[in-house]
């Protein structure tokens, strides 16, 4: 395949989807395919990765499918082995596994936060700290972290361990970008906004009394008068990814339909 990613290497944790339809992993590592890129399709279901890998297979992309959970340092270890094994280099790593949990500070249990803090923010850290050193030796390398709108903004929900993660991704990935910047690697991070997505239905219907009801409140609060899909999130990912964005290191791009500069 060719186009503005050939050559390249990207590795995609969170490549699945928790449902039918698109998920933003799912849809960036297509994209990152469809822009000539090689992928390495990771995620903790063996049949949510091979999914992935057999949509790009089918469109005559290269793809590596790998099962890892990303908040064990081993597992995390093993599938960036996996891709240097197979690839020898690994020019983007876009990190895109996340979840919610319904709750603030009271009702949140410790478990809950540990574990929204784990998924969320100490996989950004685990990917990073084994893909690091592989980008530095090859004087260059893009990091995207997925984020949210709810990292800078109340969103509707109390999911206060949520809100807190997401801020934590905003400024590690300030951090790295900064600290990396002078040795060809950017990072930057995507914040969606209302996004209509197979996430949503698993994790967000129960604020609603339909699903019905939650996509109708969420297309009319968009400015837009409607949800984004994965194929933002996805678009915006291989420009970051691109050589057309070489310059651009350590923003927060919402892409939200202009959500994040409303009131209210």
């Amino acid at each position: 395949m060719s186009g503005r990613l050939a050559g390249r290497v990207a590795v995609v944790f969170g490549a699945g989807s928790v449902g039918e339809g698109w998920g933003n992993g799912k849809a960036a590592a297509v994209a990152y395919a469809r822009a000539g890129a090689r992928v390495v399709a990771v995620d903790r279901e063996d049949a949510a990765a091979a999914a992935t890998a057999g949509i790009i297979e089918a469109e005559g992309g290269e793809v590596l499918p790998v099962a890892a959970d990303v908040t064990r340092l081993a597992e995390v270890e093993a599938a960036v082995g996996a891709a240097m094994a197979r690839f020898g280099k690994l020019d983007i790593l876009h990190n895109n596994v996340g979840i919610t949990s319904k709750g603030g500070p009271v009702e949140t249990t410790e478990e809950v936060w540990d574990r929204v803090m784990a998924v969320n923010v100490k996989s950004m850290f685990l990917t990073c700290k084994c893909v690091l050193p592989i980008m530095e030796r090859q004087g260059r390398g893009v990091i995207t972290n997925i984020s949210s709108l709810a990292s800078i903004r109340w969103t509707g929900y109390n999911y206060a361990a949520y809100y807190a993660s997401k801020g934590a991704v905003n400024q590690f990935t300030r951090g790295i970008a900064i600290e990396y910047a002078a040795r060809g690697i950017r990072a930057n991070a995507i914040l969606p906004g209302l996004m209509d997505t197979p996430h949503i239905y698993q994790q967000i219907s129960g604020f609603y009394g339909t699903p019905e009801e939650m996509a109708a409140a969420r297309h009319a609060a968009s400015p837009t008068g409607r949800m984004g899909d994965a194929w933002d999130i996805a678009g915006a990912a291989v420009f970051l990814a691109s050589d057309e964005a070489k310059y651009i290191n350590g923003i927060e791009l919402p892409v939200d339909g202009g959500l994040h500069v409303k009131a209210g």
